[in-house]
Formats: structure tokens, sequence, C-alpha cells
């Protein structure tokens, strides 16, 4: 970093609305329910396979459609909002979404809930964008980096309530309030956009200028790319037909949908602002960020479901010591973006994350759900200052026609970096764990002393729940696999942690290349 300053603020001029504060709550809501919605249906897709009669493979899907509908609105949402503004696209969307989550829970088979649930994804695709670019575009300056705090606050804290939501909904309620609390929720948000968010007139010249080929590359190409990341590890990558159709396909549309932007009289996304400056890094940056917070979303909930047998809300306990921190962080975070320069806090954010994960990386067998207190809430920390500093610094370097558009950039990012992240961990974990298991296994040979005084040890344990000698023998050889088994998970996930920890060094080493943000000011 040549020089620090404090953060500026962004260089677009802000159209204040009546009641620009009600607005704020609606980008609190939104960002809260898209994150909610595919999150509580990953951790409670047991239970919705079991009620839509679906099996696993076919189940495999059903988060995946969810997310690459998601995606699919991103470009389109640009439009959408230019031609009718961002607050018609919102009520609309809201409320069909609103209508497919009453629905869900009431799908008689698999397809029809695939169908409700693409429509649920469509419309909840809109929500991201264009709240992020409301605070960007119509708060005062002294308000815009508080209304990206809350936003980053919400994404952090719906991402880690989510284990404890669902678990509470399937152990007092049942499934089916992983989808109506949606239904509940939203009406709340279509308020106050209906309140704070100002009307913008229909801007008809769109219509009969729209880049319908950029608009069918980027949002098909993407999808494409992302349900490949998404199914590669259930399918084994490029052994799998269908991966190297969906790569292959995603890869020729996403190249085309570059060539047409750059040739194009009326691209639909200025290509130029991606590539400029520091956005190319600060993408990158994003695109880490997803994979870094994978130590919480990912590891730590795998960790204590498969090792230590926990249940939904059980984990969620462990994965609240970050979520709740946050309303204390994000104002606090606010207040210092005013008066510091964003890459201070960016750095400051990644270091505490890497931190964490080393810490974490200390892991055993006997790890309880205590043992992750302290990395959790270093975490915590690290996660709010990240994400929300990351966010306010990418802002400053736009211009007003380019608020919707970074807002669908963010949503793009966020979705396919945190994708590619879990394809890359998840892989990564199966690979290591069989490694392990390889090599723990070695140790273990038949006829040694430790290992004839483990079985001795299994079978004596095992021995009044048996018929005979020969079944506690047997359940012996059982549970001494079980042991390599888990010894070598453990060990897999302590290579995660390690990974994970070492990419935030990464990250500080593209942190320390950023240039100033442009200097402009308020409006």
């Amino acid at each position: 970093m040549s020089s620090l300053a404090p953060s500026h603020s962004p260089a677009i001029q802000p159209r204040v609305g009546t009641h620009p504060m009600i607005g704020i709550f609606a980008v609190l809501i939104g960002s809260i329910i898209s994150t909610l919605a595919g999150r509580l249906t990953s951790f409670g897709l047991a239970d919705i396979r079991g009620a839509v009669h679906a099996g696993f493979d076919e189940g495999a899907w059903i988060s995946t459609v969810f997310t690459v509908s998601q995606m699919l609105m991103g470009p389109l949402t640009v439009w959408l909002s230019a031609t009718f503004g961002p607050r018609r696209v919102l009520l609309v969307s809201a409320t069909v979404f609103a209508a497919a989550c009453i629905m869900l829970p009431l799908s008689p088979d698999l397809p029809t809930f695939i169908a409700l649930y693409a429509v649920a994804g469509l419309s909840s695709g809109t929500f991201v964008p264009l709240t992020l670019s409301f605070v960007l575009r119509n708060l005062p300056a002294r308000l815009a980096v508080y209304g990206v705090a809350v936003y980053a606050m919400n994404s952090e804290l719906s991402q880690n309530i989510s284990a404890s939501l669902e678990g509470w909904y399937s152990d007092h309620w049942s499934w089916q309030w992983i989808f109506w609390q949606n239904a509940f929720i939203t009406p709340l948000m279509v308020l106050c956009v209906w309140f704070g968010m100002p009307r913008e007139p229909i801007k008809y010249g769109n219509l009969r200028s729209t880049d319908w080929m950029g608009l069918f590359y980027a949002g098909v190409g993407f999808s494409l790319l992302y349900a490949a990341l998404d199914q590669g590890n259930r399918l084994d990558w490029l052994h799998s037909g269908l991966i190297c159709g969906l790569l292959l396909a995603g890869v020729i549309l996403a190249v085309a949908f570059v060539v047409h932007e750059l040739t194009a009289e009326q691209p639909l996304i200025n290509l130029r602002f991606v590539v400029t400056g520091n956005v190319p890094i600060l993408a990158v940056v994003l695109i880490m960020f997803r994979f870094v917070i994978l130590s919480t979303a990912l590891i730590v909930p795998q960790y204590l479901t498969a090792i230590q047998g926990f249940r939904g809300l059980q984990t969620g306990d462990v994965l609240l010591w970050v979520a709740l921190p946050q309303f204390v962080l994000a104002p606090l975070i606010a207040m210092t973006l005013r008066h510091v320069d964003a890459r201070i806090p960016l750095a400051l954010g990644f270091s505490f994350i890497g931190i964490a994960c080393f810490m974490a990386s200390g892991l055993t067998r006997d790890w309880q759900s205590d043992d992750f207190l302290a990395s959790q809430i270093v975490q915590a920390i690290g996660q709010s200052f990240g994400f929300t500093s990351l966010i306010w610094f990418m802002s400053l370097h736009l211009s007003p026609r380019e608020a919707i558009t970074f807002g669908a950039f963010v949503q793009t990012i966020r979705l396919f970096g945190g994708e590619l992240g879990v394809a890359f961990m998840q892989t990564f974990l199966r690979v290591r764990e069989q490694i392990h298991s390889y090599l723990v296994g070695l140790h273990v040979t038949s006829g040694s002393y430790l290992t004839e005084s483990r079985l001795g040890g299994y079978s004596a344990a095992v021995a009044f729940r048996s018929s005979g000698q020969a079944e506690a023998q047997a359940r012996a050889t059982g549970l001494l696999a079980r042991a390599v088994q888990t010894q070598a998970n453990v060990l897999s996930y302590i290579d995660g942690f390690t990974v994970i920890g070492i990419s935030t060094v990464g990250c500080l080493l593209l942190i320390i290349m950023l240039r100033p943000a442009p200097q402009h000011h308020a409006g």
C-alpha cells in the first residue's frame, strides 16, 4: 500500500428517499433472506428429501437449483432495475418469493418442489444486488458506510444462525418452517421497500435496446459453471460426462459474454469497470474471503456432525459465537471506516481470520463445542472487519451508473466464489481423508502388540452385547476401522484449517498491492 489515507465517500451522489432509514431495513431483511433461504435448506436437506420422497442423488440437486436460479437472475437484475426501477422490481420479486415459500412445503413430489424452489431462487436473486445498490445510490454520504455495515453484518449473521434455526425448527416445529419463515419475514421487506425506496419512472427506451445476448451469455454461462462446481465433488469431476458438459458449455458462454460485451454498442455491463484499477484485485480478494470463511461455514459443522455426532441445534450453538458479535462489531467498524483507510481494517480482518484458523488447527478428536470458543470469537472479529471493509472499499471506486452493476457483481462473486471454495474444500477434505486413512492404516498391522491390545479392549467392551466370541471379534474389528476413519477425518480437518490459514497470507499480499481509493467528495 503506497499511502494510507482515510476512506472517502463513494463517488455516487446520493438521491435521498423520503425515508432512507426505512430503506436500510429493506437492506437488512433482504440480505438476511437471501442467505438464510439457501443455508437453511443445506442444513435441513435430509428432512426435505424425506418429505418429497427423493433419494440422495435426486435430492442433491435441491440446493443447486436454488442458487443456480439466483445466479441466473444476477445479470437480468441489472436490466430490470435500469428499466423499471429497483422499487418496482423488489416489490414484485419479494411478493413472488413469499408466495413460493408458502407453497414449497405443500409440494406433492420432487418435480413440483424443484420448480417452486427455482421460482424462489429467481425472485430472491434480485434482493442483494438491488438492496446493496440502494445503499450506495440513495443514502446520504454520512450514512452509506453504515448501510454497507448493515448489509455485511446481516450476511454474516444469517450465514451463522442457519444451523441453530434449522435445528430448532426440526426439534420443536417441523421442517416446513424452513420455508414458511420467509413468508412471514418477506412482507416486512415489502413494507420497507414501499415506504423507504424512491419511485423512479419506467424507462421504456430500454425495452427497445435490450442486450438480450449479453443477458443470455452471462446468466446461463455462469449458472452452468456454478452447477458444475456444486455437483463436481459428488460426481467425481471430470470422470462425469455431465460435469464435463456443464464446464465446457459454461466456459464457452462466459467467453462469448466477454467478447460480446467488449464489442457491443450498448453492452449490458461495463467490463472496463471490472478490469480497472483495484477492482480485479478486489474481486480476487472477495473470492478468497468466501473461501476463508469456510472454516466456520463448512469445516466446523462437518467436524461436529461427523466426529461428535452433534445435531443441528448443537452445531448452531458454536456458530452463534461468530453470529452474535456482529451486532456490536458492525457499528464500530462503520465508525472506524469513516476515519481510517479501508485497507487497514481489511488487512486486520484477514489477519484475525488467519490467526483463528491456525488456532483451530490444534484440533483433536476430543474437541467439544467449548474448545472452539476462542478461535470462533477471533474469527467473528476477522470476518466482520474483512467483509465490511472490502465491500466499502470496493464501493469507493464506483460512479453513479455502476451502482446496480456493482450489486450484481458482488452477488455473482459472492455465490460463484463461495461455491468455488466449497468445491475445492470438499474435494480437498475427501482426498486428504483418503490419504490419512491409508497412512494411519499402515500402522495397524495384524499380529502386532498394539493392534491386538486395541482389539482385545474392544472385544471386552462389546462382549456382553454379542452372541459369542466370533461376533465380539468382528465388532471389535469394525470399531478399530471406525477409529482409523475418525482419526483420518480429524487430520483432514486440521489440514483444511491450515490451508485456509495459509491462504489468508496470500490475501494479505494482495491487499498490500491495493492502491488508495479514488478521492471523492460527499454529495
